[in-house]
């Protein structure tokens, strides 16, 4: 079983030829909204690879509350420790380029709510074996409780250290598993400017500082993971990206099922990686999620 500790947005998405530089105006193509969150695209993605998937965050009285949920209700997961507030649900100011690129400004609105009594509920109802998967669009503090009861209770952990945030490097080290991005591995890592050969070795360091195992996602290089002592690299397809604002959100959920399902972990880091690649040929975070049996054939 997964249960996910994490966000729950409204994403609000325009598409444009070519994103702003700043202080410029550009014209849009379009505009659309979708479910999306961090936590709550992780979840889905955990969902729809198959896992059973338990979804623990806040959503606020509002019109967009309904949407945020909606596709979640749809596949199955539980939304019994998803708890309703006085603030706006979370959004998402999404502005997706051509070229598959995108530009985003999260404000967090219920998701700032969400508190360390939730991470305690949260985790409560695990058992030892389950997996705990968090992001850092909620407090740092309730993130922290929630990696402390789980390693209280011999859950495994799984942190995606996005957004940036000034506790990424803090809490990173703190749980079983962390993914990153090359950006965010430097933060991690403690240093600027690493070059491939550098960040093998710099993972390879902070895993034997840790035990934990380490994943730097590469976008179109694939992933590189250091577990068990060991280097693992996994590449996903060559595709020609339409938006990549989901591909991370669901390789960290089909991750995440895949070492549920207790795939070993090669295969693990090659299904998620498959899954993130399909992730970009749709629009949205959410809608753009693959089911399994759209991966399975292209594994």
């Amino acid at each position: 079983m997964i249960t996910v500790f994490g966000s729950i947005n409204m994403d609000l998405i325009a598409t444009t030829a070519r994103l702003p530089k700043p202080g410029e105006t550009v014209a849009g193509s379009g505009f659309s909204t979708a479910a999306g969150g961090k936590g709550a695209n992780q979840a889905l993605a955990a969902r729809r690879a198959g896992a059973i998937v338990h979804m623990a965050g806040a959503v606020g009285s509002d019109s967009f509350a309904d949407g945020a949920l909606e596709l979640l209700k749809e596949a199955g997961a539980d939304l019994s420790l998803t708890k309703t507030v006085d603030e706006p649900t979370g959004t998402a100011h999404i502005l997706v380029g051509d070229d598959g690129e995108n530009v985003i400004v999260v404000v967090a609105s219920a998701n700032a709510t969400v508190n360390e009594a939730d991470a305690v509920a949260a985790v409560d109802g695990m058992h030892a074996g389950d997996t705990l998967m968090l992001q850092l669009e909620i407090p740092a503090a309730s993130v922290e409780k929630a990696l402390g009861e789980a390693r209280r209770k011999g859950i495994r952990s799984v942190i995606n250290i996005a957004p940036l945030t000034p506790e990424a490097a803090r809490l990173g080290r703190l749980a079983d598993i962390v993914i990153a991005n090359e950006t965010e591995f430097e933060l991690l890592a403690g240093k600027t400017g690493i070059e491939s050969a550098e960040r093998e070795e710099a993972m390879k360091k902070l895993h034997a500082e840790t035990g934990h195992t380490v994943i730097v996602t590469l976008g179109a290089e694939g992933v590189v993971a250091v577990h068990e002592g060991e280097v693992h690299r996994a590449r996903g397809l060559k595709i020609d990206p339409v938006d990549t604002v989901g591909a991370g959100d669901t390789f960290c959920g089909y991750l995440a099922a895949s070492l549920d399902e207790k795939l070993a972990f090669p295969d693990a880091l090659r299904r998620a990686a498959v899954a993130g690649s399909l992730a970009c040929l749709k629009r949205g975070a959410q809608p753009s999620i693959p089911l399994a049996s759209e991966v399975e054939p292209r594994i």
